[in-house]
């Protein structure tokens, strides 16, 4: 009853690993950003991806045990790509597709995507299409 008042004891969602700093000291970040590769995501569709992508690919979400490696490659979030449009102005589409040459080996591997609507203001997912 005490966690749940507090909210101490409420799970916590995990943080992104990060590498040592002996390890990151070689990086030194550039003082502008090359404008010819920048892609500029406004917030609410910042927002609406990362809702998505955390119900499409869970952080700390791994294959079954003794699985093959184009299924391990499947459950990995950097396979997919991601498109993104507002559809109104409450509710932004997201789309996760496999990326073109990301775990195949022989053929293409269809019927791996999804499309969120989401609602980025209220934080929520209204609904998901699945192929």
């Amino acid at each position: 009853m005490l966690c749940a008042l507090l909210g101490a004891c409420a799970p916590r969602p995990s943080l992104p690993a990060r590498v040592p700093a002996r390890e990151a000291a070689w990086f030194k970040f550039p003082s502008t950003l090359n404008e010819s590769e920048q892609v500029v995501v406004p917030a609410a569709t910042a927002a609406a991806i990362q809702l998505a992508l955390e119900d499409f690919r869970p952080l700390g979400t791994k294959p079954p045990r003794g699985g093959d490696p184009v299924e391990a490659c499947l459950f990995q979030r950097q396979s997919f790509d991601v498109q993104a449009a507002p559809w109104n102005e409450d509710v932004v589409l997201v789309r996760f597709s496999l990326s073109p040459g990301a775990c195949i080996e022989e053929g293409p591997v269809t019927d791996m995507g999804a499309t969120y609507a989401v609602d980025p203001r209220h934080g929520r997912i209204i609904a998901v299409q699945r192929p």
